[in-house]
């Protein structure tokens, strides 16, 4: 029988944690964490009144993607397609819950989980090198669990993250230009150099972020060519912010962004720039920057700064550099939260509210190409 995991079975989880896995085990604190966690697809397999087999699979908020967190069976157990069964099981709850896709990572020495995978319908897609406790090697599977249709990535953008809380759009504009030109070296001062280049000086609250503007105005200094999509011509993100210096300073920094773009002939479009356009861009060979609202994400309306890394019949995918929006409360590790902020699909239904941010709607994209 394959149900739903309860608070009651814990020490059974451990018991079989012991007996399944030599190393990278979960500890009881883990399963605590997992039964409470409302964004995930817990089940256990009972055989004769025991615990035989259990699968864990983690819900990306705001998107739809699933990931395999766990899955594992009792040697007493193994041979009996128990593996398979749980898999589908979770495979079918997770689809039920909105997921396009579910990713996992395997050692790549373990093939009794390949030959399940690859049986299943998971193709590779990536590799860690010494991902596990014992430095061996991941691969990484992925699986279309709702319609299959081809991930439309015609390039390799590098997923760089963002190394302080204020930082996604200098991360963001680092990935778009490392993919662009080989030659260029991103780095944790480059990083905190394009802020200081594109900030707004303040946001709702603490450092401010990254105006698109600004953002196009580094990329221009960095030897690329930009242009800009936003659909309001007066100061972004000045409503945010109540204190009357604080809002004078934004609207003199803004005055200055677009100063400083018509005189390095930057093109800048007020208008919305449509998804079918993104993917024009992207075809087109240009990397674009498009800012998002956290909201479907972590229950925090921020704006946010991502990359466009392909696209599809139904999603956009993204990434995303902030590792702290991707763990939304820190359950996994920092490596494991690192593989759910790259190529994030997102539905284009879900992607066309993400893709705005406040009370006025604001939409803003820089697309971003070789000069």
């Amino acid at each position: 029988m394959i149900r739903k995991a309860v608070t009651g079975d814990i020490n059974a989880l451990l018991d079989l944690e012991t007996v399944a896995f030599q190393t990278d085990r979960l500890s009881r604190r883990s399963f605590r964490r997992w039964l409470r966690h409302p964004g995930c697809v817990f089940l256990v397999a009972e055989r004769e009144g025991a615990l035989a087999g259990y699968v864990l699979v983690s819900l990306r908020r705001g998107t739809r993607l699933a990931r395999l967190y766990s899955l594992a069976v009792h040697p007493d157990a193994r041979g009996e397609g128990l593996a398979s069964a749980l898999l589908v099981a979770a495979e079918q709850q997770a689809r039920e819950a909105g997921a396009l896709f579910l990713r996992l990572e395997v050692a790549g020495t373990n093939d009794s989980a390949l030959r399940l995978y690859r049986k299943s319908g998971y193709l590779q897609f990536g590799l860690y090198r010494r991902y596990y406790e014992d430095h061996s090697d991941a691969l990484r599977m992925q699986k279309c669990i709702h319609k299959p249709d081809t991930l439309g990535d015609s390039r390799r953008i590098p997923w760089i993250p963002q190394s302080t809380p204020f930082t996604c759009g200098p991360a963001a504009l680092m990935m778009a230009m490392t993919s662009l030109d080989a030659q260029y070296r991103p780095s944790p001062q480059e990083e905190v150099q394009i802020w200081r280049e594109a900030t707004t000086i303040f946001m709702t609250s603490g450092h401010g972020g990254c105006h698109p503007l600004g953002l196009a105005i580094a990329a221009k200094a960095r030897g690329f060519a930009a242009q800009v999509w936003v659909n309001q011509r007066t100061p972004l993100f000045v409503d945010g912010v109540r204190d009357t210096n604080k809002k004078r300073v934004i609207r003199l920094t803004h005055d200055a962004f677009v100063a400083q773009a018509r005189d390095k002939q930057i093109p800048v479009h007020y208008a919305d720039i449509d998804q079918q356009q993104l993917v024009e861009y992207f075809d087109s060979g240009a990397n674009i920057l498009i800012l998002i609202s956290t909201y479907r994400l972590d229950n925090h309306k921020a704006p946010h700064w991502v990359v466009l890394s392909g696209h599809d019949g139904q999603c956009l995918f993204v990434h995303d550099p902030d590792l702290e929006v991707a763990s939304g409360g820190s359950i996994a590790d920092e490596h494991r939260d690192a593989i759910e902020c790259q190529h994030l699909p997102i539905a284009r239904d879900d992607f066309a509210s993400m893709s705005q941010f406040g009370g006025n709607r604001l939409r803003a994209a820089v697309v971003v190409h070789k000069s």
